[in-house]
């Protein structure tokens, strides 16, 4: 499969997260409880997300990853209990999308960083994926998955 990598300028905007670490086994799991308890405080704050879920890894330590998740809000909101105000990440970053299960996003990373390291660039350490469309009402297979690789120089 090839990807369609490009140079994106990505401007933060507000959300409603949650981080932690967690292993990559229990990522289904945590996102599933955590997207539904951020799902139900914007029900109750009377908000609606204005994008769709969102995860930023901040390391790819499989067994002990720090990845936040969340939605991306039109304000500043207030945050309750593990619920925290944040942002999205800006700055240069490369970019694809996946279409395809979760489980076989490797293939979309191996394309990022072979186009980072042939137009000089050095990746940061951050990770930003936007799920595109609901795992609930989207077959695996049909799933997108916008994945952004923070980098540096070029």
């Amino acid at each position: 499969m090839s990807f369609k990598c490009e140079l994106i300028d990505l401007v933060s905007q507000p959300t409603l997260s949650i981080r932690m670490r967690t292993s990559v086994e229990e990522l289904p799991q945590v996102f599933g409880k955590g997207y539904g308890e951020i799902a139900q405080y914007l029900e109750e704050l009377q908000e609606q997300p204005v994008g769709p879920p969102f995860a930023i890894y901040y390391n790819m330590d499989m067994q002990n990853l720090d990845v936040e998740f969340g939605f991306p809000i039109p304000m500043n909101l207030k945050g309750k209990n593990n619920i925290q105000i944040s942002e999205t990440p800006s700055g240069k970053s490369v970019s694809c999308i996946h279409v395809g299960p979760y489980s076989d996003v490797d293939a979309a990373y191996n394309a990022l960083f072979q186009w980072i390291k042939d137009g000089g660039y050095k990746a940061t350490g951050v990770t930003y994926e936007v799920y595109l469309n609901d795992p609930d009402e989207t077959p695996p297979e049909k799933l997108e998955t916008q994945i952004f690789l923070l980098v540096e120089g070029g």
